[in-house]
């Protein structure tokens, strides 16, 4: 049976901070709007305190994440042990999303390395924090980060990001607006 806990404590943020590979998953208010769950990586994920952790979000071809968390800012982020002893953390919260030049982009941008793929920051206040076995998750390991995203900003260049953004990052698969 999981446990619930109250904060993050400095061993979990340090095991969280660790891992490879995590989820993040929102929902718009409609009843026919679509759940979405992405997987985040690279070193992007900062624990910012006991009840309130946060990320760089990087362009993708879509803006769920971001537009979900403009209309009602629910969301769930999971991180899962691929390696070691089996674990799956839940945390629970409202999140926000932060352009470069709002307040607080800066306090976890800087905790990483620049990215020209970089489109905001999510920050999400914890107001549950789940533990479970994880039993059935398989054992797999790491061999390598895609270094496609970076890649893929650095061809199309500063402009190039704008327009992609522009016209992939505008409203979300059911309309909500995004960037």
């Amino acid at each position: 049976m999981g446990k619930v806990f109250d904060a993050i404590d400095p061993k979990l943020a340090e095991w969280m901070e660790a891992q490879p590979l995590w989820f993040v998953s929102t929902a718009p208010l409609a009843e026919d709007g679509h759940v979405n769950v992405s997987p985040r990586g690279h070193d992007t994920f900062s624990v910012l305190g006991p009840n309130r952790i946060g990320w760089v979000d990087y362009t993708g071809s879509g803006v769920e994440t971001i537009a979900h968390l403009r209309e009602n800012g629910r969301i769930c982020v999971m991180f899962t042990s691929f390696d070691g002893r089996p674990r799956i953390v839940r945390l629970h919260g409202t999140g926000i999303v932060l352009l470069p030049g709002d307040a607080g982009f800066d306090e976890v941008a800087s905790r990483h390395a620049e990215n020209p793929s970089t489109r905001a920051v999510i920050a999400v206040d914890v107001t549950r924090v789940s533990d479970s076995c994880g039993w059935g998750v398989p054992v797999m390991e790491v061999r390598d980060e895609r270094d496609l995203i970076r890649l893929h900003a650095e061809k199309k260049g500063p402009d190039g990001m704008a327009a992609y953004r522009a016209e992939k990052n505008a409203v979300s698969i059911d309309g909500l607006p995004g960037l």
